[in-house]
C-alpha cells in the first residue's frame, strides 16, 4: 500500500495523525472495536423495534435506520482507514462518536415519533463531525485526501438540511425528508461526490488498504449474528417451555452458524484479496462493503426478527408479515452474498440462486406454521452451505 507522502510529496511526520507504512494497516485495532460496540446496542434497539410492531410502515423505517446506521459506521470506517486510530485525537474522535452513537441508540426507537428531532441532531453531526475532522487531519499533508473530503462534507452537510427537516415534521413527510437524505448520501460514491466549482479529486488516489476493510466488515457481520444470537436466546428464555420450542431454537442456532459458514468460508477472503489488489481500489470498495454488504448487513438483522416470531408464535400460521420476516432475511443475506461474490470473484455462486428462488417460492404460501417456515428456512441456508462447499472442494481437486 502506498502512503501519503508518494503523492504529496512530504517526508512522515511523527505527529501526523494519518496512518503510513508499517503502522499494521490491514489491522483492525482495539480503538476500533470498542467502537463497534455501540452498535451492538443499536441493533438490540433496531431488532425490539422490529419485532414489536413489523407493519409496513414500520418495515420502511426500519430500513430508514437500517440504512442510516450502515452509513454512520462504513463512513467511520474509512476514516479508520485513512488515520491512525493509536494517535490521541483521532481515539477521542471515535470516544465521541461512541458516546453520539449511544445516544442515537436511545433515539432510535422513537425516532420517528417525538424523538426524531434528536436522532436526527446526533446522526448529523456525528457524520459532519468526523468529516470536518478528516479535513483537518489531511489538510497540509495530503492535498488529494484533503479535496476529497472538502466534497464529501458538502455532501454531507446537504444531506444533514434534510434530515433536519425531517426531524420537525410529521411522520409521512419525515420518511419523505429523509428518504431524500439517504439517497443524497448513497448517491454521493456513486457520483465520486462531485461539486460544480470545487477542485476534484479522484477518490482512487485515497490510500486505502482493502485487506481493513474487508476485516472491518467481516467483524461487522459477526457483530450482527450475534446480535441474532442474542435475541434469540432473550426470546427462547421465555418460551423455552416445550420440546417444540427447543427444535426452533436448535433451528434458529443452525441457522446462524451457517449464515457465518456462508458469509465466511469463501466470500470473506476472496473480497479481502479483491479489495487489496485492486486497480481502482475506492471504486471496487464502494462497490464490494458500502453497497454490497448493505443486504448481508439487513438479512442478518430481518433473521433475528423472523426468528423472534417463529419462537413466540411457533404453532401459529404464517401471514404475509411473518413470512416476510422469516424468509426475508436470508433472502437478503444470500443476494448481498451473491452480489459481493461476483465482485470479488466474477464467478456466480449457483447454490446462492437456487437457495434464492427455494426461499422466494415459499413467501407467498399462506398458512403454514412459523416453525415449519423457520426450519424449512434454515434447512435451505444448510443445502446452500453444502453446495457450495462441495464445488468448491470439486473445483480445487480439478484445478
Amino acid at each position: 500500500m502506498r502512503t501519503e507522502t508518494e503523492t504529496s510529496g512530504r517526508t512522515p511526520d511523527a505527529e501526523s495523525w494519518i496512518k503510513h507504512e508499517g503502522q499494521d494497516a490491514e489491522k483492525a485495532t482495539f480503538p476500533e472495536l470498542f467502537f463497534d460496540l455501540v452498535f451492538v446496542f443499536a441493533l438490540i434497539q433496531l431488532s425490539h423495534a422490529l419485532a414489536k410492531d413489523f407493519g409496513p410502515t414500520a418495515a420502511l423505517e426500519a430500513g430508514i435506520l437500517i440504512l442510516s446506521l450502515w452509513w454512520l459506521w462504513i463512513h467511520t470506517t474509512w476514516i479508520t482507514n485513512l488515520l491512525n486510530t493509536e494517535k490521541e485525537p483521532v481515539r477521542i474522535l471515535l470516544f465521541v462518536l461512541m458516546f453520539g452513537g449511544v445516544l442515537l441508540a436511545i433515539a432510535l426507537p422513537e425516532a420517528f415519533a417525538e424523538q426524531g428531532f434528536v436522532f436526527a441532531l446526533i446522526y448529523s453531526s456525528m457524520q459532519v463531525g468526523r468529516s470536518l475532522f478528516a479535513l483537518y487531519a489531511f489538510k497540509g499533508e495530503d492535498r488529494q485526501s484533503f479535496l476529497v473530503f472538502v466534497r464529501v462534507t458538502i455532501w454531507l452537510v446537504i444531506s444533514s438540511l434534510f434530515w433536519l427537516a425531517g426531524g420537525l415534521v410529521d411522520l409521512t413527510d419525515r420518511i419523505l425528508l429523509w428518504g431524500v437524505a439517504l439517497a443524497i448520501e448513497y448517491a454521493g460514491p456513486a457520483c465520486r461526490y462531485v461539486v460544480p466549482g470545487v477542485a476534484s479529486s479522484d477518490e482512487d488516489r485515497l490510500h486505502l488498504s482493502g485487506e481493513h476493510l474487508a476485516e472491518r466488515c467481516a467483524l461487522f457481520v459477526i457483530i450482527c449474528l450475534g446480535e441474532t444470537i442474542l435475541t434469540t436466546g432473550r426470546t427462547a428464555t421465555e418460551y423455552m417451555n416445550s420440546t417444540l420450542t427447543f427444535i426452533v431454537f436448535c433451528s434458529a442456532f443452525v441457522s446462524t452458524v451457517v449464515m457465518w459458514w456462508i458469509y465466511f468460508h469463501h466470500g470473506q477472503e476472496e473480497a479481502s484479496r479483491k479489495a487489496e489488489n485492486a486497480e481502482e481500489k475506492a471504486k471496487i470498495a464502494h462497490n464490494l462493503f458500502n453497497y454490497g454488504h448493505l443486504p448481508i448487513v439487513a438479512g442478518i438483522i430481518l433473521t433475528a426478527v423472523g426468528e423472534d416470531f417463529s419462537l413466540s408464535h411457533a404453532r401459529e400460521g404464517a401471514t404475509l408479515r411473518e413470512a416476510i420476516a422469516i424468509l426475508g432475511g436470508p433472502i437478503l443475506f444470500l443476494a448481498g452474498n451473491i452480489g459481493v461474490k461476483i465482485a470479488a470473484t466474477y464467478q456466480r455462486p449457483v447454490s446462492h440462486f437456487a437457495g434464492l428462488v427455494a426461499l422466494c417460492l415459499l413467501l407467498p404460501v399462506p398458512g403454514i406454521p412459523l416453525y415449519i417456515l423457520q426450519l424449512a428456512s434454515t434447512g435451505i441456508l444448510l443445502l446452500v452451505a453444502v453446495w457450495e462447499y462441495l464445488a468448491l472442494k470439486k473445483s480445487v481437486a480439478n484445478a
